[in-house]
């Protein structure tokens, strides 16, 4: 008797542990949000450009939930990770996208422009009534070669709202590739793509300046020389006259005898169409027993008539 007492306590507790094994708690499995690029980006817009891209991608978020609100329980917020990670799928996609219009990446690190992009938000949400909405947002810029900003910092944003069951993130993952979609379509690509590329005549790209590199209509432009005098064989000058602080005054430069005649491009550090009518050229024109003579002619004009024509009538000297 006592030995089956005994058992069935044993089997009592046995019963009781197996009971209390079974209800401990099991890890939460996280929800996956998948992320993909679902924009169709124009196909080869900008694969005329003179100078490349370097592109560089910043985590800015001041919260790096993906999921920010979920109201479908009060006491519960679901576990969710995304499939890859943000920020590497922001840089590939990015460059996958850039690729596309035609942009040449990493293409010479002395000359590259550089587009910066801090991601500011990324994330979806939850709400009762609404659905499921996402939002992302950028702050964006771009700076030449020597790290001078060209396109100023501006923010662009995508947003998405779908309806769909509070457990549905298969739905959740779709609104965010959405936005994501609508973020990169925000952004003014023309404006980027303005910069890497000469535009056709100095009137397109009326504030930018001729550094020296060769990526201005400015320094494209061909300007026609022609100088005489009489007598002939007299010494010409050139020499900068300027008002404007963006481009500096020069001594006087020796370029011929005349008749003095030259096709050249201009490359006037500073210049630029804006400001070309606040500058000068002086042509000097001297000879020995002669009075020297000078003539200044307008930098606008020269680019409108694309010629600088004169001749000095020499005079004596008594």
């Amino acid at each position: 008797m006592k030995f089956i007492v005994i058992s069935y306590a044993i089997l009592t507790l046995t019963s009781c542990g197996a009971i209390r094994t079974a209800r401990t708690s099991q890890p939460v499995v996280p929800n996956t949000i998948n992320l993909a690029l679902t924009a169709e980006a124009p196909a080869n817009k900008y694969v005329n450009l003179n100078y490349g891209i370097r592109l560089y991608t910043k985590d800015g978020r001041s919260n790096t939930k993906v999921l920010q609100k979920y109201d479908a329980s009060a006491t519960y917020l679901p576990q969710v990770i995304t499939n890859p990670e943000v920020m590497p799928f922001v840089s590939e996609s990015v460059r996958r996208y850039m690729r596309t219009m035609g942009f040449n990446l990493d293409a010479d690190i002395s000359t590259d422009y550089m587009l910066t992009m801090v991601l500011k938000e990324f994330n979806v949400s939850y709400l009762s009534g609404i659905g499921w909405s996402a939002t992302v947002q950028f702050n964006v810029e771009a700076a030449d070669k020597n790290r001078i900003l060209v396109y100023p910092n501006v923010l662009v944003a995508g947003r998405a709202n779908r309806n769909g069951s509070a457990n549905d993130f298969a739905i959740a993952s779709q609104t965010l590739n959405e936005a994501y979609a609508n973020a990169l379509r925000d952004m003014d690509w023309d404006r980027i793509a303005f910069f890497p590329k000469k535009a056709s005549s100095p009137e397109l790209e009326a504030n930018k300046q001729v550094d020296g590199e060769g990526n201005t209509a400015l320094e494209s432009t061909v300007i026609r020389w022609f100088v005489e005098s009489s007598p002939r064989g007299a010494d010409v000058y050139t020499r900068i006259v300027s008002s404007t602080p963006d481009v500096k005054n020069t001594n006087q430069n020796f370029v011929g005898s005349t008749p003095y005649e030259s096709t050249e491009t201009f490359d006037i550090k500073g210049l630029t169409f804006n400001n070309s009518g606040n500058v000068q050229i002086e042509v000097v024109c001297e000879k020995a027993g002669y009075i020297t003579q000078r003539r200044r002619f307008n930098i606008r004009q020269a680019i409108e008539q694309k010629e600088i024509s004169t001749k000095f009538n020499l005079i004596k000297e008594e």
